[in-house]
């Protein structure tokens, strides 16, 4: 019989924030709830208990309390949560107050620099008090174009203590992308670095930010961001006041934390935008807080000695959740820069380094490290490592064998899947239940998540969508500039009526986790059979001379037939030898109606600037037809390479 490929001991189940709270539950409402699949059971079906005891697990300081916890309409998306309650969620990451480190801040080219928490405070305090001299006022947006260092966390938390709203972008946006986003909200406050330093080289962003300050004219405060190696830029062109980041503030005193409605603007976050201008999502606090406390606590089991790493930048939702393990008493590890520069083990060099207890990447980074014949358990010490995190995409069963024999067999590796939409988890890490190859542990405590078929029922062991049954306090307030919430209904509840659906096509399997198969718009549909693209992926990149592949569905002859898409080693061609292994290799471990009709090579793969890949843009350039929003790309170049491909034409 197949077995786990961890599970965990006696002991760091009866260590675990999961289990505490299992028995602080059990002691509170009379219960006995043995196991993790019966705590889940209550917390979607008894969810006002459910939250309200997540919130006094973790001590969450309410101005006000709740009139009443849950307040449920009969569908999707008609719930009020803790109606008439009031709270702060930046006080709730600045509790700690101590000489401990809070953040650890590490670019590319190695300056490394270090906050307290007491540190963090001052400084929050001091810009807060500038924010505030400066006009910010309750619902103001603040938008920020800075890379993942100390200064990103500082502002959001001093923009959010006082209850303007937060939105940022990562300095790889080209000008346009930045004003598709930040021109619907309509910022007063534009924080952003002079300039950023990537795989080697420094990029100046003086003249980006001039074409931006002058397509946003409700900016009326610019505050410059030193540039690599504490450079600091020359002024943007533009009208608005200007000050730089030091002259701007001083830190010190203890910050004030407005109380604000539960349901108060928090983030604004923004889709990929790869078929038209990005939407603007808008997440509230108490949501976002509560959420972020469940997953970071109890499902990543974060302790306040310990420190968290995620390779993200500030224009993923990952940065976010990151930021939130302040809420725990984390310490959070921020690194700025390519995670392959100078070499393939930068990232891993960090563990060992800082003594990282939780290790984040996307499931891309994994790949890759593979491909490199990168075997950290043979290089790294990895002492202090108990967990990996893995996102952005679908982690193959193969990087889960990786992980396990190259990395670190001892460790819980967490693939979790949710999305900017929730700015959290559907489903994720668990440190009561055992780790399965090529799945993800379960669904999160409170979310009902099921897989239907296309006639709305219920199925095990089948692909489906991913639907969510029930309100989630994460969910968004909506769209920005969305009145009557057409727009935001659209996106998720019109596939089944009063159900969130999430545009994941998925399975959920025998041992109670999830298999992530792609997403719903990608699903290939030859001979009217639903085919998940990472199906294929899984396959292809296990051949050697395969780098990265991307698959789609092309319309041909009154039907579907797959194209295959892949990028090779460098100097390697795509010849009939190579074909024929990889389409032997989907044969043996897919079907046959995944073999692809057509294989080609390209030299790059069109991605999101979060690193997913986009196939959604390549079908379109396929069938001739206009990618709306190249901005949303990291490398909208690559897009030419699939261009007017003959071989398409037979």
């Amino acid at each position: 019989m197949p077995q786990p490929l961890w599970s965990p001991s006696r002991d760091a189940v009866a260590r675990s924030r999961m289990e505490a709270f299992r028995i602080q539950v059990n002691q509170r409402c009379g219960l006995h709830l043995a196991g993790y699949d019966e705590l889940h059971d209550w917390s979607i079906h008894e969810r006002a208990d459910f939250w309200q005891a997540l919130a006094d697990f973790f001590a969450v300081e309410f101005h006000t309390p709740a009139q009443q916890v849950l307040d449920e309409g009969p569908a999707m998306p008609d719930a009020r949560w803790f109606r008439g309650a009031t709270l702060n969620y930046a006080a709730h990451l600045l509790r700690r107050k101590d000489d401990q480190p809070a953040l650890i801040s590490i670019s590319e080219a190695g300056v490394r620099e270090q906050l307290s928490f007491a540190e963090l405070n001052a400084h929050v305090a001091g810009l807060q008090r500038s924010l505030e001299a400066a006009g910010i006022m309750p619902g103001d947006r603040v938008a920020a174009i800075l890379p993942n260092g100390w200064q990103a966390i500082v502002a959001m938390l001093a923009t959010t203590s006082l209850g303007a709203v937060w939105s940022s972008c990562s300095p790889d946006f080209g000008a346009q992308g930045v004003i598709d986003r930040f021109g619907q909200i309509e910022p007063k406050v534009l924080i952003a670095c002079s300039g950023y330093h990537y795989a080697g080289k420094s990029i100046d962003l003086t003249d980006r930010l001039t074409e931006v300050l002058r397509q946003l004219p409700t900016v009326e405060q610019l505050i410059l961001v030193p540039g690599p190696a504490g450079a600091q830029g020359p002024h943007p062109d533009c009208l608005q006041a200007v000050q730089h980041w030091a002259e701007f503030y001083q830190p010190g005193g203890p910050p004030q934390f407005r109380a604000l409605p539960f349901d108060h603007p928090l983030y604004i976050l923004y889709s990929s935008g790869t078929t038209g201008a990005p939407k603007c999502i808008v997440h509230r606090s108490g949501g976002v807080l509560l959420q972020h406390l469940k997953e970071l606590g109890l499902h990543t089991d974060l302790q306040t000695s310990d420190r968290l790493f995620y390779y993200t930048t500030c224009g993923w939702m990952m940065w976010n959740w990151l930021a939130s393990g302040l809420a725990v008493g984390a310490t959070l590890v921020l690194y700025d820069g390519s995670p392959f520069h100078p070499h393939e083990s930068r990232l891993i060099d960090l563990i060992d380094a800082e003594g990282i207890n939780a290790f984040g990447v996307s499931a891309r980074y994994l790949a890759a490290l593979e491909k490199a014949g990168i075997q950290p358990a043979r290089s790294h010490r990895l002492g202090s490592l108990r967990s990996i995190l893995s996102t952005g995409s679908p982690l193959s069963p193969e990087s889960f064998d990786y992980v396990y024999r190259d990395i670190k067999s001892n460790l819980r590796l967490s693939s979790i899947s949710g999305g900017t939409d929730i700015v959290s988890c559907f489903a994720l890490g668990n440190p009561l239940l055992p780790v399965w190859r090529g799945e993800l542990q379960g669904p999160g405590l409170g979310m009902a998540v099921e897989v239907w078929n296309e006639a709305g029922q219920r199925v095990v062991g089948e692909k489906g969508e991913l639907v969510c049954t029930r309100h989630f306090p994460s969910m968004p307030l909506g769209f920005w500039n969305d009145s009557d919430g057409s727009r935001y209904r659209a996106a998720y509840f019109e596939r089944f009526p009063g159900i969130w659906a999430h545009g994941d096509y998925a399975e959920r399997t025998e041992h109670g986790g999830l298999i992530i198969h792609g997403r719903s718009d990608a699903v290939l549909n030859p001979g009217g059979v639903r085919i998940g693209t990472a199906e294929i992926y899984r396959q292809v990149e296990r051949i050697e001379e395969v780098l990265e592949s991307v698959a789609i569905g092309q319309q041909w002859q009154d039907d579907v037939r797959v194209v295959l898409f892949v990028l090779l080693r460098d100097g390697l061609e795509l010849d009939e030898g190579l074909q024929q292994r990889i389409r032997s290799a989907i044969r043996q471990h897919a079907t046959p109606r995944h073999v692809p009709a057509r294989i080609l090579a390209v030299k790059d793969i069109p991605r999101t600037r979060s690193g997913k890949i986009v196939e959604l843009a390549v079908r379109n350039v396929v069938h001739g037809q206009p990618v709306k929003n190249t901005e949303a790309l990291a490398n909208p170049e690559a897009l030419e390479y699939f261009r007017n491909r003959v071989e398409l034409e037979q």
